[in-house]
């Protein structure tokens, strides 16, 4: 039994300084993806939950960061219908660290809100598309990978996501 117990030890040390090193970033980007820190937490943890049995063959894949990211952009996703995933958290400091210093705090609470008001009215895989765009800095290769889909498609979620954004860039937004 202390054997089997050794064995496993490994692999759960493993498991456990990749959650040491990786939590915040995962949570970050779970964070920007959802809009929302408490509906980011709990897609996060319940990742890790089903992770964690697993943990000896994501850690022996090429890129266990990356699946596990997968694994968390599959989860928002399938959150689709569900009142958590429509709700925006609009607290000020949930993404305060993300932006770059404004002089005047009020502007930048109303340009973050405003900016968040329009990602949030987006698809779901447009908005996952443009967070591994430009807050995660992905590859359209790499996006694709995430998202389960071709380069093309990747291409054609931030395209779409932009032109969206962009024509209602001067549109009022509705502060809930």
């Amino acid at each position: 039994m202390e054997t089997s117990r050794q064995t496993g030890g490994g692999v759960q040390d493993d498991y456990d300084r990749f959650v040491a090193d990786r939590l915040d970033r995962l949570l970050r980007y779970a964070t920007a993806m959802t809009c929302d820190r408490h509906l980011a937490q709990d897609i996060v943890q319940n990742v890790l939950l089903r992770a964690q049995p697993r943990w000896g063959r994501i850690a022996a894949m090429d890129a266990p960061y990356l699946y596990v990211k997968r694994m968390v952009t599959n989860e928002y996703l399938s959150w689709w219908g569900r009142r958590a995933a429509r709700d925006i958290s609009l607290s000020h400091s949930t993404l305060a660290t993300l932006a770059p210093a404004v002089t005047d705090h009020a502007a930048q609470h109303a340009e973050r809100d405003a900016m968040r008001g329009r990602i949030a009215v987006l698809p779901r895989k447009q908005r996952a598309a443009l967070v591994l765009r430009y807050y995660e800095d992905s590859t359209d290769a790499e996006i694709a990978k995430v998202l389960g889909c071709s380069e093309g498609t990747v291409r054609s979620h931030i395209s779409r996501a932009l032109t969206t954004l962009r024509a209602n860039e001067l549109a009022p937004v509705e502060v809930l």
